[in-house]
């Protein structure tokens, strides 16, 4: 079964972010696919703010990215680039480890002024780690998410957006 890596960038547990990636899991989950989900929040600050690469709480992050297909990566915006928790998680793997994955960046910010930090900042990171199939991605503002008691939904457009890219992800990591 297709294996798709869902990563959480996102330095709170209740977030636009996780709205992101709960959303896209339902997605996936109904095309079939197999789902592995992981946050910057499961593993030791101490770990990734010291880049202990040999750390064993890293281990299993770095097989599951090495058994998907697809990844998801997901994060909030700050000074027009991606969270520092997801940098310092991406730098632990190793250089090629994207190599023939299928990769979807998803962000959401408090404004449209930081539309290119998918392109700018956070496809550079992915391409280095040898991503070479990256879809376009998913940029979201604060005003296309509904607040709710538990979280956060998406608005329509959003949802169409997102949907429309999670399709081509699921194009490209299908046998």
């Amino acid at each position: 079964m297709t294996r798709v890596l869902l990563i959480n960038g996102s330095p709170t547990a209740i977030s636009r972010s996780a709205a992101l990636l709960d959303h896209s899991r339902r997605g996936l989950e109904a095309a079939g696919l197999e789902i592995h989900h992981t946050s910057i929040l499961e593993f030791p600050a101490e770990d990734l703010v010291q880049a202990r690469y040999a750390s064993e709480s890293f281990a299993p992050f770095v097989a599951a990215v090495a058994a998907a297909s697809g990844i998801i990566v997901s994060t909030p915006v700050y000074k027009a680039s991606f969270s520092g928790g997801l940098k310092a998680l991406l730098d632990i793997l190793p250089q090629d480890a994207l190599l023939g994955k299928a990769i979807l960046p998803l962000a959401s910010a408090g404004t449209i002024s930081h539309l290119l930090a998918i392109d700018y900042a956070l496809k550079p990171v992915l391409s280095v780690l040898g991503a070479r199939d990256i879809e376009q991605g998913v940029f979201a503002v604060d005003d296309q998410f509904e607040k709710t008691e538990s979280g956060y939904t998406l608005k329509p457009e959003l949802v169409d957006r997102l949907d429309r890219n999670l399709g081509y992800l699921i194009s490209r990591v299908r046998p």
